[in-house]
């Protein structure tokens, strides 16, 4: 299948995640395969819960750890309560307006819009708020509540990248280790389903409500 994107031409990439490990779940695969096409890439990482200071350390090792290669990394972990972003989305959005005044990103990384979890799907509807003539993806995160879709956009992952993502999502996230599903066992049965979607070894999936070429 012959691909109608070149991630390659990408210089500016915002990442946002509600809490921890958001992002490499969602789309930590993509954020590797853009470096190694573009090592001159300047990623802009947004971690929004970062209130337990265990995990806020370990969300940023993590984030080093997926954007290594990149010439230019802002690795950014605010405070906000897990579970309660809803309740305190004015300050989120204030957050959001200070960054689209400093970064111009060519492409941003969000939360999918009907992710079950309440702070995943405000940073979705703030994303689009903000960002309104951007373009966007939304990316997916396998969880208990059982609320996948059907993604229209693939990025395609190599075995020993998506290895690779499953490896450093084990290492750089010890709180995680007691939940059933934060498995490398998870991780690569999840992208090896998307893989097969889109015809390839493995993959991760995405939702773009607008693709101007």
């Amino acid at each position: 299948m012959k691909s109608l994107l070149d991630l390659g031409d990408i210089q500016r990439l915002l990442c946002i995640g509600a809490h921890p490990d958001d992002i490499e779940l969602g789309a930590g695969g993509l954020v590797m395969r853009l470096i190694e096409q573009n090592p001159q890439v300047h990623i802009h990482w947004v971690v929004m819960c970062g209130a337990d200071p265990v995990r806020a350390e370990e969300a940023r090792r993590s984030a080093q750890l997926f954007t290594e290669g990149a010439a230019n990394v802002d690795i950014e972990l605010h405070q906000f309560k897990d579970a309660f972003l809803p309740w305190q989305g004015d300050r989120v959005k204030a957050i959001f307006e200070v960054l689209k005044s400093d970064f111009e990103p060519e492409l941003i990384l969000t939360h999918w819009e009907n992710d079950r979890h309440q702070d995943h799907r405000l940073l979705s509807e703030l994303t689009w708020n903000t960002w309104r003539d951007h373009t966007i993806w939304e990316y997916e995160i396998l969880k208990w509540d059982g609320d996948l879709g059907q993604p229209h956009v693939f990025v395609s992952l190599t075995a020993e990248l998506s290895q690779r993502k499953a490896d450093q999502l084990v290492a750089s996230y010890a709180s995680q280790q007691s939940r059933k599903w934060f498995s490398e066992e998870t991780f690569k049965a999840f992208m090896r389903v998307r893989g097969v979607e889109c015809n390839a070894a493995y993959a991760e999936g995405f939702y773009a409500r607008k693709l101007v070429w």
